[in-house]
């Protein structure tokens, strides 16, 4: 297949505007997910330019009562001096992605635990499946667990979104969604309990979506300040490259 890059990963949210420079994303049906309501630099901005864009988002989110902004920059280029030292004097947090890929034939041998179980989310265990994301989820606050509940529902009537679900010894441990496109297998919103971390469950789940889409390549974003992308490295997930983001929360 070609090769992967930051284009081939699945973005929640409707592209509203679109001009040489950007791509503006926006998801009225989540305003508060702010990965799913941004602006995506196409080439690099200068100053000026980042300004401009700040102004236009910021603006518009004030019309949908959005308390933030954020941008993502061009994939495997750095931000400026001059532009890092503008957001982080106005407030901005700027971190970076990582995207990985593998070849389902390359995922290491998982030991077999009989305490895990592996499967689908279905009609039957979907309100189990609701209780472990919204007590993953509140620690984003109340309304924001309530407003991925929703998500959870519709995902679960997309055929393009498979959810699955880890048990451990019969209680629900773990989750992970993946998004299905033409050659590739996306892992999103990979989860494990705190209570049930180091267990071997966090591979369970990667063991079983790389069997059960052994044809298509298995890809995911990580980020790049943060200890799970050593597990993915270990994992024999080969690394493709990065993409910085930035987000500012305003207070009124």
């Amino acid at each position: 297949m070609k090769q992967i890059t930051f284009d081939h990963i699945y973005t929640l949210g409707h592209v509203v505007y679109e001009n040489n420079q950007y791509r503006h994303f926006h998801y009225p049906e989540m305003l508060i997910r702010y990965d799913s309501n941004f602006l995506d630099f196409k080439k690099f901005p200068s100053l000026l330019e980042l300004k401009e864009a700040e102004n236009y988002l910021r603006l518009f989110h004030l019309k949908y009562g959005q308390k933030h902004v954020k941008f993502y920059f061009p994939a495997n280029e750095k931000p400026t001096v001059e532009i890092l030292d503008y957001l982080h004097h106005s407030g901005y947090e700027t971190g970076y992605l990582e995207l990985y890929s593998i070849e389902p034939a390359q995922f290491p041998i998982v030991e077999y635990n009989p305490d895990i179980e592996v499967d689908y989310v279905t009609e039957k265990n979907f309100e189990t499946f609701l209780k472990l994301q919204y007590e993953q989820d509140l620690q984003f606050g109340s309304e924001f667990a309530d407003e991925k509940v929703k998500l959870h529902k519709r995902n679960f009537r997309d055929e393009m979104v498979i959810q699955i679900m880890a048990f451990y010894k019969g209680i629900p441990a773990g989750s992970v969604d993946v998004m299905i496109a033409g050659e590739t297998a996306e892992i999103d919103n990979l989860n494990v309990n705190e209570s049930f971390q180091r267990k071997g469950i966090g591979s369970r789940l990667q063991q079983f979506v790389t069997e059960e889409f052994s044809d298509k390549t298995i890809i995911l974003v990580a980020d790049g300040e943060d200890t799970p992308k050593e597990m993915y490295r270990r994992q024999n997930y080969q690394y493709l490259g990065f993409k910085y983001e930035t987000q500012k929360i305003y207070k009124d």
